[in-house]
């Protein structure tokens, strides 16, 4: 199947995904933690966050299955694809995309590898990919 062309006039989303555990850079823009948990060993204050958008983050029961025996990334892209499509994260989702075209946004992860994380779907789902 083509790839579709790109919506020219959307204007460009700036998104970026990083650890949570990194020191915040000037060209973060708006720093979003898209995790569901707290990260571990952190200081709240260490975090220098705007924002936690819990309705982004994939569901408990999604996050132990995708760490769990059975856990698969492209079945759980599917499933957190599902959830993202939900009135409050689909909410969520477009008024973060309106934000990254605004200006820089920095999603904040603990994942030790975002490319395999909940953060790859969400930069899709964003038009940041």
């Amino acid at each position: 199947m083509p790839h579709a062309a790109p919506d020219s006039s959307r204007p460009p989303v700036r998104v970026r995904v990083r650890r949570v555990y990194e020191p915040p850079e000037p060209d973060d823009g708006l720093r979003v933690l898209v995790d569901r948990l707290w990260p571990r060993g952190l200081a709240k204050a260490d975090a220098h966050l705007d924002e936690w958008p819990k309705s982004l983050t994939p569901s408990n029961e999604l996050r132990r299955w995708y760490h769990g025996p059975d856990g698969e990334f492209e079945e759980f892209r599917h499933r957190y694809e599902q959830e993202l499509a939900a009135p409050d994260a689909a909410e969520a989702l477009s008024q973060l995309r309106a934000r990254a075209a605004e200006g820089p946004v920095t999603l904040l992860t603990a994942a030790k590898d975002p490319s395999v994380s909940h953060t790859a779907v969400l930069m899709e789902a964003l038009g940041a990919q």
